[in-house]
């Protein structure tokens, strides 16, 4: 197990639902080897965090492949087909490849991380997930000197993906996302394959999706099938469709609003009309004792 003393949050702490209960012996079944629980090194701040319920994380997503509506991701799951699956492993790496999912995972242990998930709409979740770092899988395929990014790239299958197919979101298909190397390297970063101790929901970006903890859910891509180290900086979706709306950091700050609603505060779920359930947004969502050092000397307001 490593060193580092992630910031997530302990069991002992939380209400997790039943399922979650029994994540060794579901991990197991599910053929997980090596599972390294990492729940116990949490910083004091995480203590009052409550896991969002399994049908919330599962039944209220932004997945525009599968529609707009924050229900539509669930009821269109069906038309994602994520078996066989392959990633291509392209670019600036000693050994390019298109690997199936079982060569991505295989020499892998899979560990549980719980991640607090906040979207850019101001609404937020706490997820357990299972995954794998990030940088793990990159170092198998030996980033050259030149990879000073990485870009993720989703699947386009427009026959199938309602929301590709009719695209009242106007976004240009496929979806694509990425990171500075350092960023994609930062022992934080999640490949994520399940949450709540299954197998990943295909409303959640099934079989393979990235999460990064300190920036907006926009930047955590899901269903990836290609991941590109290159030189320059790519061009990513939502930057590219609104840049003065989304920027390529996408790192949660309280302090930079968005163009259309305030960034201050943010609805954790579950919530409603009568329960708001509104809590202050902290910088880098509660992680910056982690990764401020990434963006020293960086105007944040400017590199949003």
């Amino acid at each position: 197990m490593s060193r580092y003393r992630y910031p997530v949050i302990p069991s002992s702490a939380i209400t997790p639902e039943k399922v979650y209960q029994q994540r060794r012996t579901l991990l197991k079944l599910m053929g997980f080897a090596g599972l390294s629980s990492l729940l116990g090194d949490a910083l004091a701040a995480d203590t009052a965090d409550t896991l969002t319920p399994y049908e919330h994380v599962t039944g209220y997503n932004n997945f525009y492949e599968l529609g707009q509506a924050k229900t539509d991701p669930a009821a269109n799951a069906h038309r994602l087909k994520t078996a066989p699956w392959s990633v291509a492993i392209e670019g600036e790496v000693a050994k390019p490849g298109t690997y199936t999912l079982e060569d991505i995972l295989k020499p892998h242990a899979i560990e549980e991380r719980v991640y607090r998930l906040r979207c850019v709409e101001a609404w937020s979740m706490v997820i357990p997930w299972n995954g794998l770092p990030l940088k793990d899988l990159l170092a198998r395929f030996g980033p050259t000197s030149k990879a000073r990014y990485v870009v993720f790239e989703s699947i386009f299958d427009p026959d199938n993906l309602p929301g590709q197919k009719d695209n009242r979101s106007g976004l240009q298909w496929p979806y694509v996302e990425g990171l500075r190397i350092d960023e994609a390297m930062h022992p934080l970063t999640l490949l994520a394959v399940g949450l709540y101790g299954k197998t990943l929901p295909n409303q959640n970006g099934a079989p393979l999706r990235l999460v990064v903890p300190w920036k907006y859910g926009f930047k955590s891509i899901k269903s990836i099938v290609r991941i590109r180290l290159q030189e320059q900086q790519p061009v990513t979706t939502w930057n590219l469709s609104a840049p003065h709306e989304y920027g390529f950091y996408a790192n949660v700050n309280p302090a930079v609003d968005h163009p259309r609603w305030s960034q201050q505060s943010e609805r954790r779920l579950p919530s409603s009309l009568f329960n708001p359930n509104r809590i202050s947004t902290q910088l880098f969502n509660g992680y910056a004792e982690q990764v401020a050092s990434l963006y020293r000397g960086m105007d944040l307001r400017v590199n949003f």
